[in-house]
Formats: C-alpha cells, sequence, structure tokens
C-alpha cells in the first residue's frame, strides 16, 4: 500500500463547544491535521476543540466564503476537507476516505463531492429517508478553492470539472431546537436579502403570496419531511417561513432604497 497523501480538514466555528468535539473526532481517521477557524466563541469552543487536537486560531468573522478561505489559507497540505461544527463524518465515510488516500484513486480527481444527511436533536442518526445534498468537501485548493461569497460557501471548481462521489455520507446536525432555529433562520434571511441586494437582485412582488406555501410543499413533499410525522410539520413550517422571510427582507430593502431615492419624476 502507497504512503497516504496528508489531508488538511479545517473547521469555522463560534459557539460550538457542545458540537465541536464530535466534529474534531469523526475525522481523526484519515487528517494530517485539524485546524478550527473560532470567531469569538465566548462559551468555550476554543478550548473544547484544543482539547480534541484541533489547532484554533482566531479570525472575527468576514462572511462564511470568507471565512473559509482564511482557513483553506492556514492548512499546511494541499489536499483539504471541510466540515461545519455541526457536522460529522460517519465511521464508514472516514473509513473510506483513510482509504482513499493511500490509492492513487484520490488524486485522479481533484474534487470529490459528498452526501450531507439531515440528523435531528431526538435522533442518533439519519433516517433512511433523511434529506441530503451533496457538496464538494475533499478538495486539491491547487484546482479550486471556496467562493469569497458571505452567503454562499461552497467549492468553485473549473467549468469543465467533473466531481467524483464519495460513496459514504456525512451528519448535519444543524438544528439544536425550535428556538435556535428561529434565531439562526431570521439572522441567515437578513444575510440572503443584503446579499441580493449587493448583486442588484430584484424580487417580484407576487412572490410575498407564494414563497410561503411552494417552500412549505418543497420541503414536506420533495424533502420527504412527511415521513417525519408531526415533526414534519415543524421543520416544513420552518423552512418555508425562512424563504419567506428572504422576500420580505428584500422587498423592505426596496422600500427604503424607493424612500431614499424622493419622487421620481412622472414621464
Amino acid at each position: 500500500m502507497s504512503e497516504a497523501q496528508a489531508i488538511s480538514v479545517f473547521i469555522i466555528a463560534r459557539d460550538e463547544a457542545d458540537r465541536i468535539g464530535r466534529a474534531i473526532d469523526s475525522v481523526k481517521p484519515f487528517a494530517d491535521e485539524i485546524i478550527v477557524v473560532d470567531s469569538g466563541s465566548r462559551d468555550g469552543t476554543r478550548e473544547v476543540a484544543e482539547r480534541h487536537g484541533a489547532r484554533v486560531i482566531e479570525n472575527a468573522w468576514s462572511g462564511y466564503g470568507p471565512q473559509k478561505r482564511f482557513a483553506e489559507d492556514q492548512c499546511r497540505n494541499d489536499w483539504l476537507f471541510n466540515l461545519d461544527a455541526d457536522e460529522a463524518a460517519t465511521p464508514a465515510l472516514a473509513l473510506e476516505i483513510e482509504t482513499l488516500a493511500r490509492s492513487s484513486a484520490l488524486v485522479s480527481n481533484p474534487f470529490w463531492q459528498v452526501s450531507i444527511l439531515d440528523v435531528f436533536a431526538h435522533e442518533d442518526g439519519p433516517a433512511p429517508w433523511a434529506y441530503g445534498y451533496i457538496q464538494i468537501r475533499l478538495y486539491d485548493r491547487r484546482a479550486g478553492r471556496f467562493s469569497d461569497s458571505p452567503v454562499h460557501d461552497t467549492v468553485r471548481p473549473p467549468e469543465d470539472a467533473r466531481p467524483a462521489r464519495l460513496r459514504q455520507a456525512m451528519e448535519h446536525r444543524s438544528i439544536r431546537s425550535v428556538a435556535f432555529h428561529v434565531e439562526k433562520m431570521n439572522r441567515y434571511s437578513t444575510m440572503q436579502a443584503l446579499d441580493m441586494a449587493k448583486r442588484g437582485r430584484k424580487v417580484a412582488r407576487w412572490r410575498l403570496l407564494t414563497e410561503f406555501p411552494l417552500a412549505f410543499l418543497k420541503a414536506y413533499v420533495l424533502r420527504r419531511y412527511m415521513l417525519y410525522g408531526w415533526w414534519g410539520i415543524v421543520i416544513s413550517g420552518n423552512f418555508a417561513y425562512t424563504r419567506f422571510l428572504r422576500i420580505a427582507k428584500a422587498y423592505e430593502g426596496d422600500l427604503a432604497a424607493r424612500r431614499e431615492a424622493g419622487p421620481q419624476p412622472r414621464v
């Protein structure tokens, strides 16, 4: 068996003391180093991360994309694996990456996607029907890096890239509680609305009527949240409200801009 390709793992975090230990421990089987970039935690996140073997670096929050690009620059290896503090590699995924790193297959493609599955607070692991999204999380930074968008933190490969797919999945424990989710979706929808305004993206007013019901149906049916029973109603409603808030805040910004511009002359 050939010598393993060294992989750096990086995590951005703030006030994640209750979850970051799981994230760090989950990647130890294949990580040559684990970097945590903290942006002002006050709950002991730094101490927990260091206790679990990570190197912690402080950096003021600059948005999701810029923060992850800063974290990339702190890594000593070119092959990187990214996960968030509320995520964890399953043992099967960790073994797959550890095995992959010892083979020539890893370097045959600079971009590797992974399926990231929902796990809720009352669950030990993802349900068989759990919704998952697919992202590039294992990659060679010489071929592509995270975007610098403050909201959309995704690896940007060249247009002609054909990412490979890891067979095993990662777990995503995004929602600590309903109260936590409400705070998160309020904060994130504000960032989304500001990003839309910055890019000059306008939102049709009729979407104020359609965004919530269509988003609810998308979550309840297409994301299969209906299979969670009553809990599916809760998370579908929260998802839909997040989408509505984004549109409402964008419209609010349009109204404020019109007022600042003053009355427009009639043609």
